[in-house]
């Protein structure tokens, strides 16, 4: 046990004293929450708008409330899985300068060595998320506060499942990684990509049909929902308090993502939980099996 804490306590510092590695996990949530605002606040802010009906009149500080849950919905859905890759690649480097091979070579077993890598790389991406978290949190209290205090402590828990999810799923891929080259490439694909199968970048409900279809067999798709529901939900409570109509509601939710359907039924919250966290486990007894496999083909 005190090995095992030993290399955790090893991977935990090599992440943060790798300032690469460190600055690129820390600056990206913040850099997106920037572009956002920049770029995108006004976008979703005048969608909103544009095609709210013509009786309904909000405040300002209402739609820049429900604006800015959308956007750190969108920057946290994304950055807990891309940090989670940032973090972990320390595997891939510690292959590629073959220092896994000294480390085996060394009174540790195999299963110890794996899982102080799982740890560590799941307690930085922790540690990262929680600060992009505060970050967002900060940035909703500017401009429109209405979540309450059960909206933030289960946000936290999206940004821990997300974490989880992350985390198992790059310990996963860097099993097969063995070089610099293909972390710049898979950490590419990972930072370009995700956000719009998850539906982060754009609501699921804006792609068609068939695409809506394949992208609900992903659970990071639920994962978004999730913390898209509870960074909004104090403002869409907001807006029923002061007569918005249930159905206009119910389609700002199907809208923005909030509601998911699954070939034509609606997923609730604690299927969501449900879901992604069903396969934290999965990936995570995969990522178990793969190396009690890769193991054994060695030892032959």
């Amino acid at each position: 046990m005190s090995t095992a804490i030993a290399l955790i306590k090893r991977n935990i510092k090599l992440f943060f004293k790798d300032r690469g590695m460190f600055l690129t996990s820390l600056i990206t949530p913040a850099i997106l929450l920037v572009l956002y605002v920049t770029f995108l606040g006004k976008v979703y802010h005048d969608s909103f708008t544009s095609n709210l009906p013509e009786f309904i009149h909000l405040s300002e500080s209402l739609i820049d409330g429900l604006v800015g849950g959308q956007l750190i919905s969108s920057i946290l859905a994304v950055s807990c899985v891309t940090v989670a890759f940032c973090s972990n690649f320390l595997t891939v480097q510690d292959k590629a300068n073959g220092t896994v091979k000294d480390l085996k070579n060394s009174p540790v077993s195999s299963s110890t060595l794996s899982m102080s890598y799982y740890i560590a790389s799941l307690a930085s991406t922790l540690i990262i998320s929680f600060m992009a978290a505060g970050l967002c949190l900060a940035y909703a209290a500017i401009v429109g506060w209405y979540m309450s205090a059960s909206d933030v402590v289960l946000l936290i828990l999206d940004v821990i499942l997300l974490a989880l999810f992350g985390t198992a799923l790059s310990s996963i891929i860097n099993l097969f990684l063995s070089t610099q080259g293909q972390i710049s490439a898979v950490g590419t694909i990972i930072s370009a990509g995700y956000g719009f199968i998850c539906g982060a970048y754009m609501p699921i409900s804006s792609f068609g049909s068939g695409l809506q279809k394949v992208l609900s067999f992903l659970p990071g798709t639920y994962g978004t929902a999730l913390v898209r529901n509870h960074a909004m939900r104090g403002a869409l409570s907001e807006m029923n308090a002061q007569g918005v109509p249930t159905e206009v509601i119910n389609e700002i939710k199907d809208s923005m993502d909030c509601s998911l359907y699954f070939f034509g039924h609606r997923v609730g919250i604690p299927s969501m939980y449900l879901i992604l966290g069903v396969t934290v486990v999965i990936l995570i007894g995969i990522y178990i099996l793969l190396n009690m496999l890769m193991n054994r083909r060695k030892a032959a």
